[in-house]
Formats: structure tokens, C-alpha cells, sequence
């Protein structure tokens, strides 16, 4: 079968980001489909494509994906006006590219849910070809528990849902709360698969080698205990929870923990800020790196830090990049918020899980990790073993295709009516 991919985030290894869509699309090709990735540009994201845009859109293959790349820049740092202008520009210019190619299946991703327009759009132009749909995070849940207020957005976000699910034929949850959520909401019997991030083991792995500064950013520190966290630095993030134990560890004059920031966000700015007016000393701060260099710091790191804001949206309805990339390397993991991870690390003793908000339990577990480095090296050891046993990315990739060949065969040519609006 053909499949017309939509990400507006996609990139290679190349990129800082995440290479999900990278990894299904080559499984996709290796059992013996074609792929059509279209995609927007980024910073962070490297789709492959080099070449000068014709008419503001370059195309090229990239490892065997056929990949249209629509030069819309986006960042991070920009207004949520920007960010929106180019999440709709996006999605009306991937309606133009789904009405002209052919495909058996037409495949999106969000984030943005606006990534779900062009299947949307194709429910009426192209009503025999199947629709599958992929949630990240649950919208408008997540923004509206961040304290997102505007009416007009929620609504525009919910009516959006709402189409996005009338429309599939089947759903990719990449959590058990995103499952739920999208269970709850589709109509009944819509086939939802779950096929959770994995864990990348060409990319990442356990350390073989003594510490090499070669391999790594300028002032890396070569001693102590070395935690980690990588990605965004964002307000979802709640990266002000790492400052807070950085405080904690300097009262307590502990000054061998080294707290380590790789990335890039909207807040950087503030924390980097605050990390000098507090002279924060065992706070470090990198920009961002690609996927293939950032294994090399996963190397010659003690601790794989995973954070975000105290948001009861998140305990099971995300599902992060960098922990798994954490435990293919080996890592032990310090979280710090509650929800199936935590209750994953529990459960196979490979890290510490701390309640939130709690600077002083934060050091607590830093302390016990940098005190205790056979615990330590044994929960890494768990954790690979985790990673290897129920996350490694070749068969999660076996079982999203296998999704999508099923949708195919079972598609119905039948198409229920749209949605209406329910009576308050």
C-alpha cells in the first residue's frame, strides 16, 4: 500500500527531536510499502532535504521515504499567534498535496491537532480511502489544564477534536490515558491501537567507553554525578522543579551533583536567568544537540532526569521521548511526577520516583543516587532490561504497521454521518 504521512514535526537523526515518524515510515518501507512524508520545517528538525524549494515546497527521498517538505518555519520561541498561523497554513496546504497524490491510506500525527485537517478534508473529497489518526497529547485537555482560558481556542480545539475522530477509521494512542481519552470520545467500535515511544538501541545504548571530553559540549563536567535532561524547556516542562533541588544540594553542600540541561524552549532564557541571579552553580546549561550526539552525552551521564509541571493531564497522557531514550542507554530515572512512568519505575526498580513539588525529596533521591553507585548501576541495568523487553522500537514499529495494513483491509466504504452538536 501507498501512505500519505502527515508530521508537521518530522526529522531525521540528523535533527533535535524526535525520529518516531522516521523510524515507522523506514519499517513502513521495509515491509514493503511506499511512504509519502509531508512535513513543515523547523530548527530542531532535519527532514534530509537540501535541495531549493520550489514555490515554497522541496521534495526529495530520504532512505527510501518520499518526502515533501513545505518550508514553514516554526519555533518554540514564537507567539502562540505565530505558532498558530503556521499550524493552519500547514494544514491547508497539506489538503492541497492529499488531493493530488494517490495513496491507499492517509496516516497524521499531532502535535498540532490541526496535523488532522487534511484527513478531515479528504472524508469528503477522497470518502474510499481510509483516515487513521495518532494522538500525542490529548487537546484540548492539555492546554485547558495549563490554564489556557479563550473560549473561542478551547472551542475551536474541542470542534476540532470532534471532526478529527468522526473522521478516522482507526486511532494511535501513545499512552494508556491518550487510549482512554480517545476511547471515550471516538464513535464506538473505532479500532484505537496502543504503540507507546520507544526505545531507538542504534541510537542509543549503554556506555562502552571511559569518559572521552572529546566527544562532548565545552564544560561538561567530568567528575560526580552527572543527571541529565534533555528536550524542551517549556512551560510544560517545570524545569523550575530542578533549580529548586539545586538550591536544596547547595545548602546541603553537595556540590559533586551536577544538574545537566540539553535543549532548548521558550523558558530557557528565565531558567538560565535564574541559575546565575541564584548562582546555581551545579546547574549546566547546553544547546541543543542532534539525536546522534546527544547519545554520546547519554554516555557519560550517571541519571536520566525526567520532569514536568505537577499537571494531572500528564500523569498518563504523554508519552516522552528522552525516558525512553534514558533507559536504552541505561540510565536510572528520577521522576517527578505521578502516572504510569512513575508506576513503571516502581515496578521494575529502574530509577526513583518522587512526589511533586518537593525540592527537599528531590535532593533526597539525588543524594541517594550519587551515594549508592551499585543501586545505581543496577537500576540501569533494569532499565535496559525494560527498554529491550517491552519497548524496543522494531516491534512497536511491527505492530503499527500491522495496524494500518488491518485498517486497509477492513475499510468500509461506508461513512457514517458527521458529528452534531449535542444540546447543552
Amino acid at each position: 500500500m501507498k501512505v500519505l504521512y502527515f508530521h508537521q514535526h518530522f526529522s531525521t537523526p540528523k535533527g533535535s527531536t524526535g525520529t518516531r515518524s522516521f523510524e515507522m515510515a523506514r519499517n513502513l518501507i521495509q515491509r514493503g510499502h511506499k511512504v509519502t512524508m509531508v512535513c513543515g520545517s523547523s530548527l530542531v528538525c532535519k527532514t534530509g532535504l537540501s535541495s531549493a524549494p520550489v514555490q515554497g515546497v522541496r521534495r526529495g527521498m530520504v532512505q527510501g521515504i518520499d518526502v515533501i517538505e513545505i518550508c514553514l518555519t516554526y519555533s518554540n520561541h514564537d507567539g502562540l499567534f505565530k505558532r498558530a498561523l503556521a499550524f493552519v497554513r500547514f494544514a491547508m496546504k497539506s489538503i492541497v498535496i492529499a488531493k493530488q497524490e494517490e495513496y491507499d491510506l492517509l496516516f497524521a500525527t499531532s502535535t498540532p491537532l490541526t496535523a488532522a485537517i487534511p484527513g478531515i478534508a479528504m472524508k469528503f473529497f477522497k470518502p474510499k480511502k481510509p483516515f487513521v489518526f495518532e494522538v500525542r497529547d490529548l487537546w484540548p485537555e492539555l492546554p485547558k489544564a495549563m490554564g489556557m482560558k479563550n473560549p473561542l481556542i478551547l472551542g475551536g480545539m474541542s470542534l476540532l477534536e470532534k471532526l478529527s475522530y468522526w473522521a478516522m477509521r482507526g486511532g494511535v494512542a501513545l499512552s494508556p490515558g491518550i487510549r482512554t481519552g480517545m476511547q471515550r470520545r471516538a464513535p464506538r467500535k473505532t479500532p484505537i491501537e496502543l504503540v507507546p515511544n520507544g526505545c531507538d538501541f542504534d541510537l542509543f545504548h549503554p556506555a562502552e567507553n571511559e569518559f572521552d571530553a572529546a566527544k562532548l559540549p565545552i564544560g561538561f563536567p567530568s567528575e560526580g554525578l552527572r543527571c541529565v535532561f534533555t528536550g524542551a524547556h517549556g512551560l510544560a516542562n517545570g524545569l523550575d522543579a530542578v533549580l529548586d533541588a539545586a538550591k536544596v544540594l547547595q545548602e546541603r553542600n553537595r556540590p559533586d551533583i551536577h544538574l545537566i540541561f540539553v535543549g532548548d524552549g521558550k523558558l530557557k532564557p528565565e531558567l538560565v536567568q535564574r541559575k546565575n541571579d541564584e548562582q546555581l552553580d551545579n546547574c549546566l546549561f547546553f544547546d541543543l544537540l542532534p539525536k546522534d550526539q546527544l547519545s554520546e552525552v547519554m554516555n557519560q551521564t550517571d541519571v536520566g532526569l525526567m520532569i514536568l509541571a505537577n499537571i494531572s493531564a500528564f500523569y498518563y497522557g504523554t508519552s516522552p521521548n528522552k525516558f525512553f531514550d534514558y533507559i536504552a542507554s541505561g540510565l536510572p530515572v528520577l521522576n517527578n511526577y505521578p502516572g504510569w512512568l512513575s508506576d513503571m519505575i516502581h515496578k521494575n526498580q529502574c530509577g526513583l520516583a518522587v512526589l511533586p513539588d518537593r525540592a527537599d525529596l528531590f535532593a533526597d533521591a539525588l543524594i541517594r543516587l550519587a551515594d549508592n553507585p551499585q543501586e545505581r548501576y543496577q537500576m540501569g541495568l533494569n532499565s535496559r532490561k525494560l527498554a529491550e523487553k517491552d519497548f524496543n522500537r522494531a516491534d512497536l514499529a511491527n505492530r503499527f504497521v500491522d495496524f494500518l495494513e488491518l485498517n486497509v483491509a477492513n475499510f468500509s466504504e461506508e461513512t457514517p454521518a458527521p458529528p452534531r452538536n449535542e444540546k447543552s
